[in-house]
């Protein structure tokens, strides 16, 4: 039992530097307490002792502000830095080594017994206030950022932001494919619609700045075809003439525009125009 309890302080100093000294460790640290307090509850709920273990629970709750439920299985080494506002349901699983910061919840989804909580395998680290809900894993290694809430599992090593949750790294990251669109097209493609999208998915992993890069490739290789369908209609009949494009107003984009510069900061272009320099065009010139 002192080495679970010297193992679990240890823990502690590992993963806190405002952590000094043992003694402040063992009094001062809201954390710990709610743990020691839980593996008492946890071996109570298995001797059948369950009103005793949810009192001793419901106790714990109102010393630390920590609600773990007794029936929660707990690994080694866990840590709750600060604690204030942590909710573990009764099927939730963690494994070692795992630590979650204040506001966190391990919730269900359903109102049917059997498993409706999360679990949680070895080194996960959960941010603060994110609420992770559902009988789905979140793989070893993976990290949860704040205020994030996830509803499908996790794998291993992944890092997971926003609402919902969205995977923005792996540990092995896909393969990217080789660009098969002229550079100096793509450029152009850009300047056309007059934002940066390229700029933004090459700095940051960012989801919805991906999927408008896949959208606008897409749109250069659907742009190139019709014009070799137009050239070879021309070949074919010298008295066809192209209709010209409807033009792309500055005002169609101003809400994709001011999302983008309000997530990302300025972009480069708009740095230039800021700066005095050239702008870049925008329409179909």
């Amino acid at each position: 039992m002192f080495q679970r309890l010297r193992e679990d302080i240890n823990s502690v100093f590992a993963r806190d530097p405002a952590a000094r000294n043992f003694l402040e460790v063992l009094t001062n640290y809201p954390g710990l307490h709610a743990l020691l307090l839980h593996r008492l509850a946890h071996w109570l709920w298995q001797k059948q002792l369950k009103w005793l273990a949810r009192t001793l629970s419901t106790f714990s709750r109102w010393l630390t502000g920590i609600e773990i439920h007794p029936g929660a299985k707990i690994g080694r080494r866990f840590f709750i830095d600060h604690g204030m506002g942590v909710v573990i349901g009764e099927t939730a699983e963690v494994g070692d080594d795992v630590t979650l910061y204040q506001g966190v919840t391990l919730g269900g989804t359903s109102w049917h017994k059997g498993k409706r909580h999360p679990t949680l395998e070895d080194g996960v680290i959960v941010g603060a206030g994110a609420k992770i809900l559902g009988p789905f894993s979140v793989g070893a290694g993976a990290k949860v950022g704040s205020n994030a809430v996830v509803t499908k599992e996790v794998p291993a090593g992944a890092t997971v932001v926003g609402i919902p949750g969205k995977i923005v790294k792996r540990t092995d990251p896909d393969i990217a494919e080789a660009l098969e669109v002229d550079p100096e097209r793509r450029e152009a493609m850009r300047r056309k619609f007059g934002f940066d999208a390229y700029g933004v998915s090459e700095d940051m992993p960012d989801p919805v700045a991906r999927s408008i890069q896949a959208m606008l490739d897409h749109m250069h290789a659907v742009d190139e075809r019709i014009e070799r369908m137009c050239g070879t209609l021309r070949k074919l009949d010298a008295s066809y003439r192209e209709g010209k494009l409807p033009e792309l107003r500055d005002e169609d984009f101003a809400d994709i525009l001011s999302d983008v510069d309000a997530c990302c900061g300025p972009t480069g272009s708009e740095h230039d125009r800021d700066q005095g320099g050239p702008e870049s065009p925008r329409g179909n010139g």
